[in-house]
């Protein structure tokens, strides 16, 4: 047997919370996903500022 209820026998109050539950686990990935990617960037952004702010006030 499943563990979860099949799905016509649910009530529509049950569809919609599992279909909410659903699409913020779904965006939660992606957002994780996209931050993840651009931790890197920001990184090297930041120290190639501060490289560049050193550089220029050492002139």
């Amino acid at each position: 047997m499943s563990l979860l209820p099949r799905w016509e026998l649910m009530t529509d109050e049950a569809r919609d919370k599992t279909k909410r539950i659903i699409v913020s686990a779904v965006l939660l990935l992606l957002s994780i996903w996209v931050i993840r990617s651009l931790i890197p960037l920001v990184i090297v952004t930041l120290l190639g500022y501060w490289t560049l702010k050193w550089l220029l006030k050492n002139n």
